[in-house]
């Protein structure tokens, strides 16, 4: 992986599987956990360096993007991990730290999404908004607005949309890695 930072700290190193697409400008480092066809876009920074971080299967997450976990702390004694589940879409510029994204969770682009905080199944977060700690979107529910309130549920036409935009990434991950490779 020409181009990508694989740093190892306090003994843990990202884990990668072998069909993942990380590209060039992309750093990772420490107890991270990346699953199959997941695509990891161009100058991403993902530190698991104080807590884990685990990515499910066909997870995107775009260029830009920072995603980070929480230490522990008075009150939060295993502080708070970043856990995306399989079929996630993560926008442009996102910052997603120490929360926990279900399968199909959506993520707009420059979206902040904090300690604590929760995506269902099919829950959206707006672009530009601010899901602020402990903040939980339902399934199919869209949330907008700083800080992220509700706005309406989703419907049958938005999700099908997501499930075509996860498809969609998998295979321009497929072909960025072959353009890369040369």
């Amino acid at each position: 992986m020409d181009g990508v930072s694989l740093i190892e700290i306090h003994g843990r190193k990202p884990r990668i599987h072998s069909s993942a697409f990380i590209a060039p400008g992309c750093r990772l480092i420490g107890d991270i956990e990346i699953g199959p066809d997941v695509s990891i876009w161009y100058n991403c920074v993902l530190r698991a360096d104080v807590n884990f971080m685990r990515i499910g299967a066909r997870t995107n997450i775009q260029d830009g993007s920072v995603c980070h976990v929480d230490s522990a702390w008075p009150g939060h004694p295993d502080g708070h991990p970043l856990i995306i589940g399989d079929d996630v879409l993560i926008g442009h510029m996102a910052m997603v730290h120490g929360c926990t994204l279900a399968d199909r969770a959506f993520v707009g682009l420059g979206s902040v999404i904090m300690d604590g905080a929760a995506i269902d199944s099919e829950g959206m977060l707006a672009a530009g908004a601010m899901l602020t700690p402990g903040k939980r979107i339902g399934s199919r529910e869209l949330w907008a607005g700083r800080p992220a309130r509700l706005m309406r549920e989703l419907t049958d036409d938005d999700v099908a949309m997501h499930r075509l935009s996860v498809a969609h990434y998998v295979e321009n991950g497929r072909a960025h890695r072959a353009a890369i490779s040369g």
